[in-house]
């Protein structure tokens, strides 16, 4: 199964709002919520995936030949690629009745697992999901990153300790999921975090904790100082703010606060190999991809995740031999194109 035949099954599977298009850019869903639609105009996501498409990349293929690992190393642990699915939750809402939260993320997670990859799995107000996705990462050995929201601190103290019951090699929290409307307006009140509480979070987590929805230099430096172990340089698809930038936008500067003190992760309509290696030069350790493995799920459950990965990691493998990097840790920034100025 390729990844074509992927996109043609899912399209029978999952709806009514997302139509798994041949490129997942925002343009049909526009802004359908409940579906996979951007906020407000609903044009976030499309420049999520606009900005990538305008970065352009210098082809180099005068050097010795070497053997091209994409192989990279997080938290202890080496993955087939720098690339992990990103978090989905109330997937019946959003993707239509196929599957359950807790079945999407057993696929997921095994199909993820399987191609040398881990995913990470969402949360929602039912409070079965956190127990059933932190069971299925358990089951894996922790092979798999659970996603916490910025409920209240005793909420969060409890879902820490089914993550901990897991195994999970890292934790993560949304907090951009703040601006969902079912985060709204809770009692005890949940959304934005002090400094302070986050780096009471990171404490309860024990683990690596990677705090996703930063979009500025200053975010990534209270992240920092919160005692985050990685970030994810994200806008949550285009999905809490309305005219905000795309994460392509936002990832240099924030590297360049981050890099090397913190792992940086970044998501936003990444759907190829070559966007990867795009953002690698940017500055990014690894990618975050949701939508795609949506339909690659909903296509041919843990064959189609395979396809999707096979195709990206084909495409970041063929970019990289094209550029001169032989490693992952080869890709700079020298390797994007900059218009020349007379």
């Amino acid at each position: 199964m390729d990844y074509q035949e992927v996109i043609k099954n899912a399209r029978g599977n999952i709806g009514p709002y997302c139509k798994a298009c041949p490129v997942c850019n925002g343009a049909a869903c526009g802004s359908t919520m409940p579906g996979p639609g951007a906020k407000g105009t609903g044009k976030l996501a499309m420049r999520n995936y606009e900005k990538w498409q305008e970065i352009r990349i210098n082809m180099d293929t005068i050097y010795g030949q070497k053997a091209i690992s994409t192989q990279t190393e997080l938290f202890g642990k080496t993955f087939s690629y720098p690339v992990f699915a990103g978090p989905v939750g109330a997937v019946k809402l959003h993707y239509g009745e196929k599957y359950t939260d807790q079945e999407y993320n057993e696929i997921l997670l095994r199909g993820c697992a399987e191609k040398g990859i881990a995913a990470f799995t969402g949360d929602g107000t039912d409070y079965n999901v956190m127990i059933e996705a932190t069971d299925a990462i358990g089951k894996l050995g922790g092979m798999g990153i659970p996603t916490v929201k910025p409920w209240d601190m005793d909420t969060i103290r409890e879902k820490m300790e089914l993550v901990k019951k897991s195994g999970a090699f890292a934790v993560a929290m949304d907090i951009d999921a703040a601006g969902l409307p079912f985060l709204q307006n809770l009692n005890p009140p949940a959304g934005s975090k002090s400094v302070e509480e986050l780096r009471e979070i990171v404490k309860m987590a024990e683990i690596p904790f990677i705090l996703k929805g930063i979009m500025t230099p200053r975010g990534a430096e209270k992240a920092m100082e919160a005692g985050v172990q990685g970030i994810v340089v994200s806008n949550h698809g285009g999905r809490v703010l309305d005219q905000c930038p795309a994460p392509a936008e936002a990832l240099p500067s924030i590297a360049k606060v981050a890099k090397g003190q913190i792992k940086v992760f970044v998501d936003g309509g990444i759907r190829t190999g070559t966007d990867v290696f795009k953002a690698l030069a940017l500055g990014a350790d690894a990618v975050l991809i949701a939508r795609p493995f949506v339909t690659a799920v909903y296509g041919g459950q843990e064959e189609g995740v395979a396809a999707y990965v096979d195709k990206i990691g084909a495409e970041l493998r063929d970019t990289m031999m094209m550029c001169g990097a032989s490693s992952v840790d080869e890709i700079t920034d020298e390797m994007i194109w900059k218009e020349q100025t007379v």
